[in-house]
Formats: C-alpha cells, sequence, structure tokens
C-alpha cells in the first residue's frame, strides 16, 4: 500500500465549493474551461514562439533569453514533479470522492504541486525577460489555468498555488542569471550551427 498525504484538510471545502459550482453552471461553460485546462498549456508554447521571432530584431542576446525560455519551463516542471514525488499527495477527487469533470486520475499520479500550474507560470515568468506584453498576456493565462484545474476538479486550490509559486520563482531565478549575462552564451551560440536562430537573415 502506498502511503499518500491528504490535502482536504488544507481547503478541502474550498475545493468542493469549486467543484459544486461547476456542476451548477452551464454546461457550455464547463465545456470551455474543460478545453481549456486540457489545451490551455499550447498558447504558451504559441508565445513563446513568437517572444523568439520579435527578439530575433532586437540582437542575439534578446534572442538567446527568448529560445531559453522553453529551456527553463522544462527546468521548472523538473523541480516540481520531484516536489509531487516527496509529498505525495492523493488526488481530492480519490479523497473527497467527488464527481468531477475530469476524468479522476488514477491513484499514484500525485497532486501537490500542479504541473500545469507550474508550467504556466514559469512560461510566464520566463516571458516577462523577453517582452512585457507577452509576460502580462501569459500572466493572466497562467492564472486562468491554474483556476481551470480546480474548476475541472483535478486539483486542490493549495496545489494550483504552490505550483505557480514553484514554477515562477525557478523560472525567474534562472531568467534573472541569463538575462545578466546573456553575451558570453550568444558569442557561444552564434559560433554553432544554431546562429541562424540569433539574428534575422
Amino acid at each position: 500500500m502506498i502511503l499518500a498525504y491528504d490535502g482536504s484538510r488544507i481547503d478541502g471545502s474550498a475545493y468542493t465549493a469549486v467543484v459544486d459550482l461547476a456542476h451548477r453552471t452551464p454546461g457550455w461553460l464547463d465545456s470551455v474551461v474543460s478545453a481549456w485546462s486540457t489545451y490551455g498549456l499550447a498558447l504558451f508554447a504559441v508565445l513563446m514562439a513568437a517572444g523568439w521571432w520579435r527578439a530575433r530584431r532586437s540582437g542575439p542576446e534578446a534572442a538567446v533569453q527568448a529560445l531559453a525560455a522553453p529551456v527553463i519551463v522544462l527546468l521548472a516542471y523538473g523541480v516540481n514533479n520531484g516536489l509531487k514525488q516527496v509529498v505525495r499527495e492523493d488526488r481530492p477527487c480519490q479523497t473527497l470522492h467527488r464527481v468531477v469533470l475530469e476524468t479522476c486520475p488514477a491513484p499514484g499520479d500525485w497532486s501537490f504541486p500542479s504541473n500545469h500550474a507550474a508550467l504556466a507560470a514559469a512560461a510566464a515568468a520566463a516571458l516577462w525577460f523577453v517582452s512585457a506584453r507577452l509576460g502580462a498576456v501569459a500572466t493572466l493565462a497562467a492564472l486562468a489555468i491554474a483556476a481551470s484545474r480546480v474548476w475541472v476538479g483535478a486539483h486542490y486550490p493549495h496545489d494550483v498555488a504552490a505550483g505557480l509559486a514553484v514554477g515562477a520563482a525557478v523560472a525567474l531565478a534562472l531568467g534573472a542569471a541569463l538575462h545578466h549575462r546573456p553575451h558570453a552564451l550568444a558569442r557561444r551560440l552564434a559560433a554553432t550551427r544554431l546562429r541562424p536562430l540569433l539574428t534575422v537573415s
């Protein structure tokens, strides 16, 4: 038997209130939120690609910062997923036995912190170093992703809050470190086959 943490003692009542509200709302709204919860992360890939496309016009250093964004997001995911394996919190749908919009994951698919929220927050934080406009759009989208994960029943509120915090913290730390010393990395990449990615042809 796998020992798991019961997160319902933290904000199980808030989770239940949100899930019950989801059942009382129009079906079209639940469909929109469910689709966003499932596919919304694709928007961040589009925003990062757009950020890189624009950054090339600002010089190799800006392009390096943009190219680093997806790498930073993957590193943030690794940290967040590592925390999942340490905490081992059961999904709320398993603990509270609620009927939810999203299929309840199997036992062992841990809930804390939310990977969706961490990925979204990391992308948003990384994009702030590329473009304030893209960063602002991504921040709003990240908050919407986090809220949607509770709405569909996949996570407790504290799961998504922690995911947002972990993703943002890792991305801000790595992004800031790169932001202060992009020149050396730009020079190294310019000497490789990746040079076309740094400037406009």
